[in-house]
């Protein structure tokens, strides 16, 4: 018995300690390069700076690379986002997942099409 509890403690350990908050979806329907999302879609090159206005975003300078893993479907007057990581050495931002604007950027090279649509869930506008 005290052998499942020690094999279940750092998981209830690590669902206590996220803190967080949901924000409004930005999109109902995301475009990925899979039915889970998991695959890099596109190496892209920021085309000028971008300053997050919330958690929900990254920021970006002009000359960074971002790798692209989904893009939101754009619904009504709502902008078109994207969500990436930057790419490069010494990045503040480098690992951290988050939407910039697509036209921000401009595509180098494409490993694998959009072609799945996948409704978004409330997970993919978390922040912490």
């Amino acid at each position: 018995m005290a052998r499942i509890l020690l094999l279940f403690l750092p998981g209830l350990v690590a669902v206590y300690a996220v803190h967080g908050i949901f924000m409004d979806r930005l999109a109902s329907k995301k475009l990925c390069a899979d039915d889970e999302c998991v695959y890099t879609i596109s190496l892209a090159r920021a085309q000028e700076d971008y300053n997050a206005p919330d958690c929900r975003f990254i920021n970006v300078k002009k000359g960074q690379q971002i790798y692209v893993y989904s893009k939101l479907v754009k619904e009504n007057e709502a902008g078109e986002f994207w969500a990436g990581s930057v790419y490069g050495e010494g990045q503040d931002e480098m690992g951290i997942v988050g939407y910039f604007p697509s036209n921000l950027v401009k595509e180098q090279r494409v490993y694998q099409e959009a072609t799945k649509e996948v409704p978004t869930t409330d997970i993919d506008f978390f922040c912490e």
